[in-house]
């Protein structure tokens, strides 16, 4: 008798235990989003504490008026690749702005920032090898499973442990060290000139995920590689318009011959729709906003500093975390879920995480630009209330900024 492939175990088992206990989580409909960075969720006005929404531009009339205008004169989608008809002058200026930005020679956008990283698949050809971080994004890990080359992994953040895995390539091989800039779940940022360093040592090329760091860290925004000052030295730059950004879409930058070869080998991206008229004239938006508008990422900064020492005051730790994702772990999903549910309960809306995703059990909040001291005080006055518990002599934390 043959196994049913859909009979397998997964988070969907996990999400029915925590119902079991009454936490429903997760795929929470949301009903409408205020320009405050508060939600309607079944019938009851939240607090929005659980957005990557960074600089709070997803309800900005600009943003939203540059979507229905593009709309208009374009129409919903442009029913085709980009090599092909798909590609629209809204592109190539979305292109050239974002190339600029992120201080780059060249950009090609992507439909979705997880496609813009599976794009680098493209890059692993036989026997060329990934040196991928053991907490990436999973569009990272894609990436590294679609090439033919083989990956292998170095503990989170442990360099000496990636020097000697490099120290064992085999002389001659393509080798591609693959990171995020700052980690999705537990907030902290790499190490991007050791990184660089230990790729110019051993002939390795460099490329950084910026998704959760693209307008929000460096002087002007651009991210950690920025604020690192290795803006000229990364191979390429991946990132996503659906964060600080209000869009949907991703852009991958870099040298011209780079982006060149993956505009035109890379399946995921050459085999897809491009981006909808309406995603790009909101990303093109917001990138003006982001230019002209360098409070809104200091204010978020401000915010997530605040939530974060007010958090480590109470007792709750927050590291490793240097940025404004700001993780509270847990010892089991049951307790963590307990304290979303409170959350909830006090009109509180934080998400919810556990392995794969992150390394264990957490809540995982941030604020945006558009939210204020009210709101975090009306945090932290509900996290007085939590049950949880709590730790002694936390240091305090002072942002990457």
């Amino acid at each position: 008798m043959s196994v049913d492939p859909f009979d397998k175990g997964g988070l969907h088992e996990a999400e029915a235990v925590l119902k079991a206990h009454g936490v429903d989580a997760y795929f929470r409909e949301v009903a409408e989003r205020t320009g405050d960075s508060y939600a309607i969720i079944d019938g009851r006005k939240v607090l929005m504490a659980g957005s990557n929404d960074y600089l709070g531009l997803s309800t900005h009339p600009k943003v939203i008026e540059a979507a229905v205008a593009a709309t208009r004169r374009l129409g919903t989608t442009v029913s085709g690749s980009r090599p092909l008809s798909g590609s629209l002058v809204l592109h190539g200026e979305l292109e050239e702005r974002m190339a600029a930005f992120l201080g780059q020679p060249a950009a090609v956008v992507t439909t979705t920032g997880f496609q813009a990283n599976l794009a680098l698949s493209a890059l692993v050809g036989r026997g060329d090898l990934v040196f991928a971080d053991a907490r990436n994004h999973a569009s990272l890990v894609e990436a590294g499973r679609l090439g033919f080359g083989a990956v292998r992994r170095y503990r989170h953040g442990d360099l000496s442990h990636l020097r000697q895995l490099l120290e064992r390539a085999v002389p001659g091989t393509g080798r591609l060290i693959m990171t995020d800039a700052v980690f999705s779940m537990e907030g902290d940022a790499a190490d991007l000139r050791g990184l660089r360093e230990l790729a110019d040592e051993h002939d390795a090329k460099l490329i950084i995920d910026s998704a959760h760091d693209l307008g929000v860290l460096g002087d002007r925004g651009a991210g950690l590689a920025e604020h690192c000052g290795v803006e000229d030295r990364v191979d390429l730059i991946t990132a996503t318009f659906s964060k600080a950004f209000a869009s949907i879409g991703g852009v991958l930058a870099g040298p011209a011959a780079n982006v060149r070869y993956l505009r035109y080998n890379a399946r995921p991206m050459i085999y897809s729709a491009a981006l909808p008229p309406a995603s790009t004239a909101a990303a093109l938006a917001a990138l003006e906003i982001v230019e002209a508008e360098p409070e809104r990422r200091h204010r978020v900064l401000d915010l997530a500093e605040g939530l974060h020492n007010g958090l480590r005051e109470r007792g709750f730790d927050t590291r490793p975390s240097t940025t404004p994702i700001v993780p509270v772990t847990f010892p089991s999903m049951a307790e963590a879920g307990a304290h979303w549910a409170a959350l909830f309960d006090a009109g509180i809306f934080t998400n919810l995480s556990g392995p794969p995703a992150a390394a264990g059990a957490m809540l995982r909040l941030t604020l945006t630009a558009n939210h204020d001291e009210s709101d975090l005080d009306r945090i932290l006055d509900a996290c007085d209330r939590l049950d949880a518990p709590r730790e002694n002599d936390i240091p305090p934390v002072t942002l990457t900024r």
